[in-house]
């Protein structure tokens, strides 16, 4: 039987791994029950026709193949339209979707800077990215209209602020009553220093992409105007994308308003800028030079200590790994390039260094060997039994073995003494 869906709510989501291996991961999804359609805006994203069970329950969600995602807070990523290999800065990030949109788009020779201050928030956003294994994302904690970068140095910046939501009231009853327009002007003001900070770290010629979930104009048409007046930012028309009805209001040109109802989706809003080529960037007291390693603290570790019998790191894009309270972590090359000497920020979790040698992350899969050591399972329920702790015994010998599901890769389990350990945790 299909899980009951809202009639005004598409479920859309992503699937996030390599083309070569989308056909294995719609595979393995149909292989549950579940069927979908592409979405017309992008072959990234998807919506579901038929849902047998909560998606987020789905094996592919466990290990970081899907990522559920509104399809209206697709939008804003695919409207900056970063290059492959660009480096981008999302200055609010919590909880990740747009933040993972953004790293697929970019690619694994790309870097995206995740920024959120919330530190609970920060948690589920390292959670969401490891998972789904963006080992191409950093993330920090500053306040966004205070983020130490040097100014005129970024080409893309995503700019999804605090707001108060309004497009959100299919799925958020109340947010009519929370934020009441008297409780709204603190946002706005946020929402505009988010916004001269933006302006200020966009080199000549560089994008913002300024995006809310609320239908009031207060915090959309009239922030934009406010960019243009002050800021000396310029409206980059956005093309409205296939698959949507628009709000098209005074004072909405160039822009995208997302008419949530008859769309099925969130209501939303979407705005273009750019920094005019011919303009003069402040200068800053920090603006020579890349961060190094000389922050870190914890010292830096070849890519041979972490190659095992499951792990190839000369699979690892271009980069380093630095160490840190014996957790390994990747360093981008275009990262260090990137941020300033004594910023602060933690590269994409691999695994921790003990007296063993390196121990990956069990649901580490970016750079695992093909054709290596590996448990192969052909079946959903062999994988569900051994998540659930059930007895397994293999013939394979040594410390660890690659588990995979036909030709997709999962991660990688514990061998002892002839039997299978999975330690993926819940």
């Amino acid at each position: 039987m299909n899980t009951p869906q809202s009639p005004s709510v598409l479920r859309s989501f992503r699937i996030v791994a390599d083309p070569a291996l989308e056909p294995s991961v719609r595979a393995l999804l149909e292989s549950e029950g579940f069927r979908f359609e592409p979405e017309p805006f992008s072959p990234l994203c998807w919506r579901l026709t038929c849902e047998p069970f909560p998606l987020g329950s789905s094996l592919a969600a466990f290990f970081g193949y899907v990522y559920i995602q509104d399809r209206s807070s697709m939008l804003p990523p695919l409207a900056l339209a970063p290059e492959e290999g660009a480096t981008v800065v999302d200055m609010c990030s919590s909880p990740g979707s747009k933040t993972g949109l953004l790293a697929q788009l970019v690619g694994r020779t790309g870097f995206v800077l995740a920024n959120e201050l919330s530190h609970s928030r920060l948690s589920t956003l390292r959670m969401t990215l490891q998972t789904c294994n963006a080992v191409q994302v950093g993330t920090c904690s500053y306040s966004g209209d205070r983020l130490p970068l040097r100014p005129g140095s970024c080409r893309y910046i995503m700019l999804d602020p605090p707001c108060s939501g309004w497009g959100t009231v299919e799925k958020n009853p109340h947010v009519m009553d929370v934020w009441r327009e008297s409780k709204v002007k603190p946002l706005i003001q946020l929402q505009q220093s988010l916004l001269a900070r933006a302006a200020e770290l966009l080199a000549p010629g560089g994008t913002v992409v300024y995006s809310t979930c609320t239908t009031n104009s207060d915090e959309n048409e009239r922030q934009v105007e406010f960019a243009e007046r002050e800021l000396g930012l310029v409206r980059d028309p956005v093309t409205p994308f296939p698959g949507f009805y628009w709000d098209d209001r005074t004072g909405s040109e160039g822009t995208l308003r997302v008419d949530g109802e008859k769309s099925r989706a969130q209501g939303f809003y979407v705005a273009r800028l750019r920094k005019p080529s011919c303009a003069v960037c402040p200068d800053s007291a920090d603006a020579e030079g890349g961060s190094g390693l000389s922050f870190w603290g914890g010292g830096s570790v070849s890519r041979a200590a972490l190659a095992s019998a499951t792990l190839d790191p000369a699979l690892l894009p271009a980069g380093c790994c630095g160490v840190f309270s014996g957790t390994v972590r990747f360093l981008p090359e275009a990262a260090m390039a990137f941020l300033p000497e004594k910023f602060v920020w933690q590269g994409a979790p691999l695994g921790r260094l003990s007296g063993g040698g390196f121990q990956a992350d069990a649901r580490l899969r970016v750079f695992m060997r093909p054709n290596a050591l590996s448990l192969v399972l052909e079946s959903v329920a062999e994988v569900r039994a051994l998540l659930s702790g059930a007895a397994r015994k293999c013939a394979l010998s040594g410390k660890e073995a690659g588990l995979w599901l036909g030709d997709l890769p999962l991660g990688r389990v514990s061998l002892r003494q002839g039997r299978v350990i999975a330690g993926f945790g819940r």
